[in-house]
């Protein structure tokens, strides 16, 4: 992730590149510092596997349900299958710039192509992005622990319906709890390789999300209690055509992970693996997300929210029904924590390359290292504490930087060729992903600004 002024030379190689200092990529990295890694031999493939497939399976999620509902089943799983292709190629983009010109991270690659301005925007998307997920992470936390309150509306959390409202099961109290918990231990790591046990949790969490909303749906279709799910949308004059597309920018920024490739690629004893990686990473996802997509909006028809989770917070007309939403909720919620430290590592890679483009790795620097973790966890904490109102803007933005990082900027790298490998398919496909992505940023520009316009009208 890179970190390094893109304007010296590339020809300066440290003795063992395969961990070469991602904040001074540039610099000649020397041998006693590298010694500390000696011992390590390279993550596994499953292990890269589950922190890749963490990355890519976030809190979007939840928001695919409500994108087919509004596309139809087959549009929407033929434009998810699409993306991840598309994604598939910009990663493939990225890699093989990489390996050709011996760069090991996604910042030092756009130095390299771009310039210091190229390496800055990168990083400062990647910030921007980061930061702006984590903040909505730990809110959907509180939502789902201590509940919240819309309007004149309190919908309870997991703890407040099982033992009633209490001080140390508000939201202040809760969220520091799982920062000070689960947060602080699991970003204290300085290998994106220690969270593999963690990841492969978090995947499994969200495949049983997909089991019980399967295995639900599937009971209530041989019973008869849900509708067919239309197979097209409707389309009834231009509103209902351009409606449409507000959903391109969930499904574009559904698979965002290119900002770890580079981390998980760097720990690979055979660099060679990372392509297969990537492509057995997105087929678990992709099944994972048309697997959840399908059953949610078969289970919820039209009645499907914008945040599938909400619709787990009533009777699903079955049997233990309370409990099977309990247990959605709460795995969720596992879930969502075990994500946040892979998407954190990536973050604080970034926030300290930008401040510190020329230092050493933060990994050999604890006191910098805990600086700048503190500093971003209380940051986090406290945003998501006094304005928990802000996942509509954060999604906007968020949505905006995620584009750039995994489309636009990769599809920049092919099209300057400074390595000399990009094809005529390579360009097709840029010029394709670039045309998506802006696309997908002026629709969500202009849904963001009309729903502001909406609120105002109404209050």
């Amino acid at each position: 992730m890179g970190i390094g002024d893109g304007s010296s030379s590339g020809n300066q190689q440290p003795v063992h590149k395969e961990i070469r200092d991602e904040t001074t990529p540039l610099l000649q990295v020397k041998v006693e510092e590298d010694e500390g890694f000696h011992e390590f031999n390279g993550t596994s493939f499953s292990g890269a596997v589950f922190n890749l497939s963490t990355t890519i399976v976030g809190a979007g999620i939840m928001a695919l349900p409500a994108s087919i509902k509004m596309l139809g089943i087959i549009p929407g799983i033929l434009l998810i299958i699409i993306v991840a292709l598309l994604t598939e190629a910009s990663i493939d983009v990225l890699v093989r710039c990489s390996h050709q010109g011996k760069i090991t991270s996604y910042g030092w690659l756009m130095g390299e192509v771009f310039g210091q301005w190229g390496r800055i925007a990168l990083q400062g998307s990647v910030i921007i992005n980061n930061v702006g997920v984590l903040i909505v992470y730990m809110i959907i936390i509180g939502d789902v622990l201590s509940g919240t309150t819309s309007g004149d509306v309190h919908h309870r959390g997991i703890l407040e319906g099982w033992f009633g409202a209490h001080l140390w099961n508000s939201r202040p109290i809760v969220l520091l709890a799982t920062a000070l918990l689960v947060f602080a231990p699991l970003v204290s790591f300085k290998r994106l390789d220690s969270l593999r046990y963690t990841s492969a949790l978090s995947v499994a969490l969200a495949v049983v999300f997909v089991v019980i909303t399967a295995g639900i749906a599937i009971i209530k279709l041989f019973n008869g209690t849900v509708a067919i799910p239309k197979l097209f949308p409707e389309l009834d004059g231009l509103n209902s055509i351009w409606n449409l597309f507000t959903a391109v920018p969930v499904l574009v920024t559904a698979y965002i992970c290119h900002y770890n490739v580079h981390s998980i690629d760097n720990e690979l004893e055979d660099r060679t693996q990372i392509k297969p990686i990537v492509r057995t990473s997105l087929f678990l996802c992709s099944s994972v997300y048309i697997a959840t997509s399908f059953f949610a909006y078969l289970l919820f028809g039209e009645g499907t929210l914008d945040d599938v989770l909400a619709n787990f917070d009533a009777n699903l007309g079955i049997p233990f029904s309370s409990v099977f939403d309990d247990i959605v909720r709460v795995s969720y919620a596992a879930h969502v924590m075990l994500v946040f430290p892979i998407v954190f590592f990536a973050l604080r890679l970034n926030l300290d390359g930008l401040l510190f483009p020329t230092s050493r790795h933060i990994s050999r620097d604890n006191k910098r290292f805990a600086i700048i973790t503190i500093s971003l966890l209380t940051v986090i904490y406290l945003a998501a504490i006094l304005i928990p109102s802000i996942w509509d803007a954060f999604q906007f933005t968020g949505a905006t930087a995620a584009v750039l990082i995994g489309f636009i900027f990769p599809a920049m790298v092919i099209l300057r060729d400074s390595y000399g490998i990009a094809t005529k398919r390579d360009k097709i496909l840029a010029v394709t992903m670039i045309v998506l992505a802006v696309l997908s940023n002026s629709v969500a520009l202009y849904s963001d600004a009309m729903n502001i316009l909406r609120k105002k009208e109404v209050a």
